[in-house]
């Protein structure tokens, strides 16, 4: 195992290289001038473009990114054109709400996910089952930002019960102000979930292992939950894996209509004010997080299946 998630790391490279490039060409296509930005409609042309020679942006093209690419060498992400202090410190105090923000909407949608699915298996075709797969259809219909924003009615404004933005000064207001951001994501990625592990389900319900598992005289709920949930449980583990691109799209959306200080907020913030420094750096922090989740995903898949076993 350790040596086959050392060959997938090493063959991640290749791909964070081809990522650095796409992102550092899209963002220096991008219209907009970060010089105009940050010195404002009147500035001369004089100041204009010693802040270009400063940043480096009247050098060529592939220069810049000869340069970009030297520094992450390094590990250093270079500069930020608006804020003037490093991208990494930018990031690096950004990083833990977002990470907390993915991971507790994972959670709560993979808790959610495998009740619902373990409700609607049991009890194939009938009106819970049917109540259970509409609802599918129902989440995938409304936006994540038009459901952020009913929660803040709800909870929010009107009981007053959940902080609506901000992430608090301590661990309890920390979790408090996450509530419901990770409701808001979790609704989008159930749906999926529930569709999917429902229908292993009742494929891996008729399976040899699951009638072996019977035959033994193990209980109902064993046979379930240690077999067929198990194994059920694997295309859950890869779909959760792929929606890991969906998810941080979410994130882009969520931190911003919930007022969260992560890496969503940061990065929007950084293409309105055209930090393309900043940009980069995001989006490569990103793309390194999506490829974990994906090697993350490989292992858990093969410690889920037990039908060698």
């Amino acid at each position: 195992m350790v040596r086959y998630i050392g060959r997938r790391l090493i063959a991640l490279l290749p791909i964070l290289f081809g990522i650095t490039l796409v992102v550092f060409m899209l963002v220096h296509i991008t219209p907009g001038d970060p010089a105009r930005t940050y010195l404002g409609i009147h500035a001369t042309d004089e100041s204009l473009k010693a802040l270009r020679h400063a940043w480096g942006l009247d050098q060529p093209i592939p220069l810049q990114y000869l340069i970009y690419l030297s520094g992450l060498v390094r590990g250093d992400l270079g500069q930020s054109l608006y804020y003037g202090t490093s991208v990494r410190s930018l990031i690096a105090g950004s990083l833990v709400p977002t990470l907390f923000l993915l991971l507790l909407s994972s959670l709560l949608a993979a808790f959610v996910s495998v009740i619902l699915a373990l409700i609607a298996a049991t009890k194939p075709e009938t009106l819970v089952d049917h109540t259970i797969r509409a609802i599918p259809t129902v989440g995938l219909a409304m936006p994540t930002f038009w459901v952020g924003t009913i929660l803040i009615l709800i909870f929010g404004v009107h009981f007053g019960i959940l902080p609506v933005g901000g992430y608090g000064t301590d661990i309890k207001s920390h979790l408090e102000s996450l509530i419901l951001p990770s409701v808001a994501i979790a609704v989008a990625i159930v749906p999926v979930l529930v569709r999917s592990l429902r229908a292993a389900l009742l494929e891996a319900l008729n399976m040899d292992y699951v009638a072996f598992a019977r035959a033994k005289g193990l209980r109902p709920s064993s046979v379930l939950i240690r077999y067929a949930l198990r194994n059920a449980s694997i295309p859950a583990v890869n779909i959760l894996g792929v929606t890991i691109g969906f998810l941080v799209g979410q994130t882009l959306v969520i931190e911003n209509v919930f007022a969260l200080p992560g890496l969503g907020r940061l990065m929007i913030q950084a293409i309105f004010k055209r930090d393309f420094p900043v940009v980069q750096g995001i989006a490569l922090v990103f793309a390194i997080l999506t490829m974990i989740v994906f090697l993350l995903t490989d292992v858990a898949c093969d410690l889920l299946d037990t039908r060698a076993a």
